[in-house]
């Protein structure tokens, strides 16, 4: 019962409109930086680091979560059009897509992508939200000196 309410929780936070529009700009950017060739997420996420400094924190990972998302489907748009992958989870696409754009069906090839995103991106996360809490919870109670010791180099 504690995950349902914490699930509707967080729903409602997310979709308030200034946390809708943090995800739909992240989208956005994240698809023009994904769209570019051997830049991933991470490197999307700290170049476009600068624009969440004046946003609240929940609305900052809100907008680092579109941007993911967007380099994820912009990578497939390069190996749909082009055959160039733009990201390395997206090799495989270039296979089957570049030759659905040949044939002239670029457009039912992105929206596949699409689709396979979001199902690919989901179906990893899905897994982990029974135990989040747990494991926030095990996480808040660790003090500095459990922390294993860093190799000094």
């Amino acid at each position: 019962m504690d995950l349902l309410h914490n699930l509707y929780t967080g729903f409602t936070i997310a979709v308030t409109g200034q946390n809708l529009l943090c995800c739909t700009a992240g989208v956005f950017f994240g698809q023009l930086i994904g769209i570019l060739p051997g830049i991933g997420a991470p490197t999307a996420i700290a170049l476009l680091l600068p624009l969440t400094f004046s946003l609240n924190p929940t609305s900052a990972i809100i907008m680092f979560a579109g941007i993911y998302y967007g380099v994820a489907y912009g990578g497939t748009v390069t190996s749909v059009l082009i055959n160039v992958p733009g990201e390395s989870s997206s090799v495989m696409t270039c296979i089957d897509g570049y030759a659905m754009a040949q044939k002239g069906r670029a457009g039912a090839a992105l929206s596949i992508a699409a689709i396979g995103v979001s199902v690919r991106r989901n179906t990893s996360v899905s897994p982990s939200w029974p135990s989040a809490c747990s494991r926030s919870s095990a996480a808040g109670r660790l003090s500095r000196s459990s922390y294993p010791p860093l190799p000094v180099s």
